[in-house]
This record gives structure tokens, sequence and C-alpha cells, in this order.
């Protein structure tokens, strides 16, 4: 709801500073007040309509990167497991490649590289979880092209390009769309973890990871300046995780027979 409706919900201009409102509290601590529900930050922003504004940036850049990465994982691990041989040798290779880099490492690279904002962390993100799908969806496609209809299919002389996106993908989506609900959680995590070290989101711009990067320093006296999105960030993944769990329930057909 914050990310897709969040311009008819905040009352308050998300880059609106007001210097006579600085720090103040939550509602309902001594000296807060209800029309700043979750108080204002060190320029005097509610924090509320930030949260707001950081949500749509979170999720959608959550999203697109993990939809990029679907896209190339998915890609790589049905080449390898449809062909095999040097073709998966050679693809496999490149996956252990890229888990063998380091996660911060691979963030500050491309930072320094690219610069930050929302290209980049599109990239980190898309980068960063493409071998998970490449490595699960190889694993499913080495089943399926022993089934019947694969084997009747190059029977009948169907060519590659027949067989794989009428026989081999549309089998593959379900699990597809499973790892990516359950990366959706990380993609945030992710997100947050790259605008708090400065190499996402730049200001005047809102995201959760910059707001409790810009709250760290006001914890000690005015802990609900980080602690409002920390606690967002909490929530959102968990939930993500949770629907990624449902979704792995529902179209796993072994585990809706038990």
């Amino acid at each position: 709801l914050f990310g897709f409706f969040g311009p008819w919900l905040w009352r308050y201009d998300p880059a609106g500073i007001d210097l006579s409102n600085v720090q103040q509290p939550p509602a309902w601590m001594a000296g807060g007040a209800w029309h700043h529900l979750f108080g204002t930050d060190t320029f005097g922003r509610d924090i509320l309509s930030t949260l707001v504004e950081g949500a749509r940036v979170s999720l959608v850049v959550a999203l697109v990167g993990t939809a990029g990465s679907a896209l190339i994982g998915i890609t790589v691990g049905l080449l390898a497991g449809y062909y095999g041989g040097r073709t998966d040798a050679l693809l496999m290779q490149l996956v252990d490649v890229k888990m063998s880099i380091p996660a911060t490492l691979m963030i500050l690279l491309l930072g320094a590289s690219i610069g930050g904002g929302l290209t980049t962390i599109v990239i980190c993100i898309t980068l960063l979880f493409w071998a998970s799908f490449a490595r699960v969806i190889r694993g499913e496609t080495l089943t399926l092209r022993e089934r019947g209809y694969v084997a009747l299919a190059r029977i009948a002389n169907c060519s590659d390009l027949w067989t794989i996106p009428r026989h081999i993908l549309p089998n593959l989506l379900a699990t597809g769309v499973v790892i990516g609900t359950l990366q959706i959680g990380r993609a945030i995590t992710t997100e947050a973890g790259i605008s708090f070290l400065g190499l996402g989101v730049q200001p005047p711009a809102n995201a959760w990871g910059l707001m409790v990067s810009q709250g760290r320093n006001f914890l000690a006296t005015s802990w609900w300046i980080p602690a409002v999105p920390a606690f967002a960030i909490t929530l959102t993944v968990l939930g993500a995780n949770l629907l990624g769990d449902w979704v792995r329930d529902k179209l796993d057909s072994r585990a809706s027979q038990i």
C-alpha cells in the first residue's frame, strides 16, 4: 500500500524541511503530536512521509532487480541443463566464479566504477542473484529434458527453438516464480545495504537504507529516526519470505499432495 498509493497517503512533502519541528518524537511519546505519527528527523521532515516515499523506491528497485536476475538466471540454467556437455560445464563455471566473489566487494566495485544511484542498485541486485536462479533451473531442466514429451518432440524432428519454449520453459515458470518471490526479501535488504553505504539512492531522494544511514548518529538521542525505517525493512522482508513460502506451497504439486 505504501509503495503503490504513496502520493495519496502522506500529509507532508517528504522533502519539506521544517526547522521548527526538528527531532520531534513519535505521537505516543511525551512531546509528540499525532500530525507527525512517527515524529520528525533532524531536518524537521515528517518520517511517515519519507517512509512512504522510501517504500516506493525500495520496492520498485527490488522488483526490477529481481526480474532482471530471473531473466539472466533462467536463461543460463535452461541452456546449461538442456544442452549439457561443454555448454553446461562453461556456464556452471561462470556461476561458480560469480558465487566466489563476495557480495560486498562486488557492490563496492560497481559503486566505484559507475557511481551511486538507482541504476547501481538494480545492476547490483541483478548480478548478485542471477546465479541462484541458474543453479535451480539447471537442475529442473536436467529432469525435464528426459521426459517423454521432449523425446517425442525430438523424434518428430522438432528444433530446439520449438522444443525449449513450448515444452521446457512453461514447466520452469512455477519454479522461477517461487525463487523470485523468495529473492524479493533479499533484494530489499541488499538495496538497504547499498543505500546505507552511500552507493544507492542519493539525497534529496529517500530510501529506507538511506534513512537508517542518516539517522544512525542520532540513535542515542532520537532513536526513532533510524528505528522506524529499520522496522519497516524487517516487516517487509518477513512478509516477502512468508509470501514466498505460501507461493511455494501452492505451486509445488508434491507438497500439495501431502
